[in-house]
Formats: C-alpha cells, sequence, structure tokens
C-alpha cells in the first residue's frame, strides 16, 4: 500500500521512515528514527532522485509504483553512494530495464564497488555544473566533494527553485504524517537533532560545506530537499537553517553557555561539578548544564560542546591516564575539528594526578582552544580550598559569558 506525499504537481515525496533502528550507522542513538527520502520527479520524463534503506524498501518501492501511475522509469538521479540511500539501486534496474541512471564518474566507480550489474550501458554521466532537461524541468548538477563522502553531488530545479542536497540540511528523526519543517516546532523538536546529526556525519568537512554553502548562496533556493529530515519550503526558515549551518560550518558557537561535563569513579568529582554549576548560578548564569560522560551518548555532548561557547572538562585520573569516557570524548571533538572555544580543566586523583595535563595535551593539538584557567587539582575529594578554585573559575566563566 502507498503512502506518499504531493510536493507539488510534479514532484512527490516517495520515501518513508524506520523507528525500529537504534543505531544510525551502528554508531548513534537515534530514540525519533530516522527519514530514508526518495522523490520522483513526473515530467516529460520520469526521474527518480536517490533511493533508500533496504528497511523501508517495501514501502519505497509500492511509493514509487503509484507515483509513476502506470509510466515505465526513464532516469534515477544518484546523489550519494553511501548505502542508506543507494542500497535499492540494482533493485530499480531489475524492475524498470530500461532506467538510466544519473551520476558523477565518482559515482559510477562506487556503484561498480556495490553492485554487479552492466552500469556502464545505462549510465549519463555528467560533469560540474552540467545541466539535463527532462521537459519543463531542468537539473543543474553541482558538485559537493567531501560533504561528507568524495564523489557527493547536489541538483538544482530551476523551474522550481527546488535544491536536492544529499545529506545536507538533513536530520536525525522519522516522519509523522508531516513532511514540511514548517508543519513542525523545527526549532523545539528538531533542530537538537539537526545538530547532532550535522556535527558528528558532516562536521569535520567545515571547509567543504562552506563551500557548499557558497555555491548555494548563488542560487535562488525556495525549496530544500534532503535525503533525510523534513522538506524546506519557507524562504525565511530556509535562510535561518543556512544560518545555522553557517554558524557550524564556520565551529562558530550558537549560544554564550556553560557546559560541565564530568568523569568520575566513585562520585566525587561529579561533587565537583555540581558545586560549579551552584557557584555559577549564583553569578548569574542561567544556561548551564551538566552531563555525566559515562551516561550521556558521546554524539550528544559532541554536538553539545559545538552549540555552546565555554565548556568545562572534569575528570577522573584512571590509570594514568585520562578517565576513559573523556578521552574518548576529547578524541572525537578533535577528529571533528573543535576550535574556537573557552574550555576550563580540572583534574582528580588519589596516588597520581595525570588526566588534567594530559586533557591539555590534546586539546593543545586542536586550533584556537583557550585554556581560560589555571588547572585545578582535587586530590580524592572536595575541600575548603577548592571551593575557592571553583568561585574563580565561576568568576572567569561568567565574565565570558554574560
Amino acid at each position: 500500500m502507498h503512502n506518499t506525499r504531493k510536493i507539488d504537481s510534479s514532484l512527490t515525496y516517495i520515501g518513508a521512515s524506520d523507528r525500529r533502528l537504534a543505531l544510525f550507522e551502528s554508531i548513534y542513538p537515534i530514540e525519533r528514527g530516522v527519514s530514508y527520502n526518495s522523490y520522483l520527479l513526473n515530467d516529460e520524463k520520469t526521474v527518480l532522485l536517490d533511493t533508500v534503506d533496504p528497511s523501508v524498501s517495501r514501502q519505497f518501492f509500492d511509493n514509487l509504483k503509484y507515483a509513476l501511475g502506470g509510466r515505465d522509469l526513464d532516469y534515477m538521479v544518484i546523489h550519494h553512494m553511501e548505502p542508506d540511500h543507494c542500497s535499492m539501486i540494482e533493485d530499480v534496474v531489475m524492475r524498470y530495464p530500461n532506467v538510466k541512471i544519473i551520476a558523477n564518474q565518482k559515482i559510477v566507480q562506487m556503484i561498480k564497488q556495490f553492485f554487479d550489474f552492466d552500469v556502464d550501458s545505462r549510465a549519463v554521466v555528467v560533469k560540474d555544473g552540467e545541466s539535463i532537461s527532462f521537459g519543463e524541468h531542468t537539473l543543474t548538477f553541482v558538485f559537493a566533494p567531501m560533504v561528507h563522502w568524495p564523489e557527493v553531488m547536489v541538483s538544482y530545479d530551476s523551474k522550481s527553485k527546488t535544491l536536492f542536497s544529499a545529506d545536507a540540511f538533513g536530520t536525525f528523526g522519522a516522519l509523522s504524517g508531516n513532511l514540511f519543517s514548517d508543519e513542525y516546532d523545527f526549532e523545539r523538536e528538531w533542530l537538537d537533532d539537526a545538530r547532532r546529526y550535522y556535527i558528528n556525519i558532516v562536521g569535520k568537512y567545515g571547509l567543504q560545506v562552506t563551500n557548499l554553502l557558497k555555491k548555494a548562496s548563488a542560487l535562488d533556493i525556495e525549496r530544500i530537499c534532503p535525503l533525510h529530515g523534513p522538506v524546506w519550503r519557507d524562504k525565511e526558515a530556509i535562510s535561518w537553517f543556512i544560518d545555522k549551518h553557517i554558524k557550524w560550518a564556520g565551529y562558530e558557537s550558537e549560544k554564550k553557555g556553560v557546559i560541565i561535563i564530568y568523569g568520575s569513579i566513585y562520585g566525587n568529582t561529579a561533587s565537583a561539578a555540581a558545586i560549579l554549576g551552584t557557584k555559577l548560578s549564583e553569578r548569574g548564569v542561567r544556561d548551564i548544564h551538566t552531563y555525566d560522560v559515562s551516561v550521556t551518548d558521546r554524539s550528544i555532548l559532541v554536538s553539545e560542546c559545538f552549540k555552546y561557547s565555554a565548556i568545562v572538562f572534569m575528570s577522573s585520573t584512571y590509570n594514568l591516564e585520562i578517565f576513559t569516557n573523556m578521552q574518548d570524548l576529547i578524541i572525537d571533538l578533535k577528529e571533528h575539528l573543535f576550535q574556537n572555544r573557552d574550555v576550563a580543566l580540572v583534574e582528580n586523583g588519589t596516588w597520581a594526578l595525570q588526566s588534567g595535563k594530559k586533557m591539555g595535551e590534546l586539546f593543545a593539538q586542536m586550533k584556537n582552544i583557550r585554556i581560560i584557567n589555571d588547572l585545578i587539582s582535587i586530590k580524592s575529594s572536595v575541600k575548603e580550598k577548592d571551593i575557592g578554585e571553583l568561585e574563580a573559575l565561576s568568576d572567569k566563566i561568567a565574565e565570558l559569558v554574560l
């Protein structure tokens, strides 16, 4: 049974959502599920824009058959070769043997790596900036290498002023009947998932995203159709969402606020984190968020670190190293090119204080990370001396964020 949504008289949404998947890419928790978006353009020629993950393939093919309305499928455009979007290519070819595949040369190469069918006989290879007309609609293909794979391209329909953006402008989260971003309270319901999706999956490639945004700024965009999440059709909202991506791609914080992230074995470092939060509140700081690095998923912590301007890392010493989960988080931040933040460091230990020094060494490898305090070293549990140092740190942070 089909479940489609008309975007306009020529374009139909034929994707589907998966609420059973626990970990996206076997890494990122997605409690709200995820959508796999695919679109059909009905013009003088019929054009399928990307396929879906195998988990929703039955719904996808029911939708495609219905949207075609008895017509044959003329073209299939492949923007990105990650399996959650390309897995059904061979099945589409088997069901619609006359279909031609529009792709760039790198995509063609990757299709051959995933599948064994004769690709060359049906491939229409496009170059950067090349256009193809399908009747009233003409798609122009714009290469977007490393956003976030090397073969990625996007396409722009000059008639409807639609950007088919591949993985750019996507988000975690399953769709609930509503398709368009303006049908949701997006900032409240979706923005955190959009940020976490971007930062963890694409965030390392800020320079490449910036280059794509520069190309997009030259286009008159009235609609964005991503491969995950809601479709955008309101120009003011599109501008707002693009501005978010400009900040993320430029490694700028969105908000003046404080995150306290602690790694505590027996609760003493956790107590120091609670005291610091109270001292910040007493100084008028309101945007304070405290996380246990052993409880909150790392993808959320990475996203939160990109959101806020000041972060306090408080770590026990463990086997003469940084507490394991804290070390993994800081390394993950480094791998995502984390930069341009104010950072404070607090260590704890009973017989060998080492975590502060080693955290500092990792942050020294990152760009424009400003360590705002002299290292606070707590020996086993918080004493009056430590409270005085936490108060001094609170003064510095409050001055920065207020």
